[in-house]
């Protein structure tokens, strides 16, 4: 039977906690082979909040207010919403080979079912649902995210809730106060729920490891050989968290520029698309498209790179996608929605002076309409 590597580890720092993480799937580089995956199940210390890859980390995470509570915030490598991480939580993370022809859902399935499997064993029946998420009765338990490093290592991630402090979540994950009111928790626990809420028990991260653990075993149809990171893993993993995870530039990255800028979001079947554009004068100086998927389809991001200094009239706009997009965008929607997002984030730049980010998308509470918003930076 194959062996899989087992880390354990708990109270991880966010930094450190992330940069182990990718030293894992560095690991995997092409140069390796197919070597048997890693498995780590670990816990942050209180409290982490974690934005996705491809998000706008002030737009989805309260930064004051996580100074304020003493809360570490950073931005994950592989995609997906905002969290909070905690001992109530069990992080997971696979690292592998990645596969040569896999799509990024069938990756997202195949390793979920370790957590689908372990769940099972305390008779919750959890599903794969949504974009990137594990349900039960519709309720998100786990969020599921991705990264392919470039060199052939794979990292999958994935967040598991044990419990859930919900108040303390609202606190620190910006989620906009009109959509949610007076009754934010309440909403929020109509959308998600824990191993604690599905069993009647109380389970921490920690608790809930080996019951996991189990679950990818049997799933996986192999033995877990527990284990510690090499010195060249660890070594690695200090260099990232030092020179990356510790660094503003990776945790404040993808910001749009500053000038006369306006944002847009859309709903889409591939995800949650928010898009800022920077107005220098008549012409789109910067575009930026962010969301909660777990990879920024290549269309797209063609299309973004080209709207740099272009005319931001529909028809020059039309031409742009037409020739970046001949086969779609990657998110289901044709090209001539994707213009109406660049000319409603065109025209919300022309009405304010700067526009303020879109306040919504985290990661237990996805955005549920489509929204344009318009307004001051913080």
């Amino acid at each position: 039977m194959t062996s899989w590597r087992y880390l354990v580890d708990d109270s991880v720092g966010a930094a450190e906690g992330l940069a182990l993480d990718e030293s894992l799937a560095a690991s995997y580089d092409r140069s390796t082979g197919q070597a048997p995956p890693t498995l780590r199940l670990y816990t942050y210390r209180d409290h982490a909040a974690l934005c996705g890859r491809f998000q706008h980390l002030e737009a989805e995470i309260d930064v004051d207010a996580c100074d304020r509570a003493g809360v570490e915030f950073n931005r994950r490598p592989t995609g997906g919403g905002a969290i909070i991480m905690g001992e109530a939580q069990l992080g997971v993370a696979v690292c592998a080979p990645a596969p040569v022809a896999e799509s990024p859902k069938s990756i997202l399935l195949r390793f979920s079912e370790g957590i689908v499997a372990g769940l099972a064993r305390l008779g919750i029946d959890a599903s794969f649902g949504g974009k990137n998420d594990l349900k039960v009765g519709g309720r998100k338990i786990a969020g599921l995210g991705l990264y392919l490093d470039g060199t052939g290592g794979l990292l999958f991630h994935s967040s598991v809730l044990a419990a859930l402090d919900i108040p303390f979540m609202l606190e620190v994950l910006d989620i906009p106060a009109a959509k949610l009111g007076d009754a934010a928790g309440g909403a929020v626990e109509r959308r998600v729920t824990t191993v604690s809420r599905e069993t009647g028990r109380e389970w921490d991260g920690k608790s809930l490891r080996e019951v996991v653990a189990r679950g990818f075993a049997e799933a996986m149809g192999v033995d877990l050989a527990l284990a510690e990171p090499t010195v060249e893993e660890r070594e690695r993993a200090a260099g990232l968290a030092e020179l990356k995870y510790q660094t503003d530039d990776w945790r404040f990255q993808r910001s749009p520029q500053s000038d006369a800028t306006g944002t847009s979001v859309m709903k889409t079947p591939g995800g949650l698309v928010r898009l800022y554009v920077a107005l220098s004068g008549e012409t789109i100086k910067s575009a930026l498209f962010t969301g909660d998927f777990n990879q920024l389809p290549d269309p797209l991001a063609e299309f973004e790179g080209r709207l740099k200094w272009s005319n931001p009239g529909e028809d020059a706009l039309m031409r742009i996608a037409a020739e970046t997009m001949p086969s779609g965008s990657g998110l289901e929607v044709g090209n001539h929605e994707l213009v109406s997002l660049v000319l409603n984030a065109v025209r919300r730049a022309r009405a304010v002076e700067v526009a303020a980010p879109a306040r919504s998308g985290s990661c237990y509470f996805p955005e549920s309409t489509s929204a344009s918003q318009g307004g001051k930076q913080r």
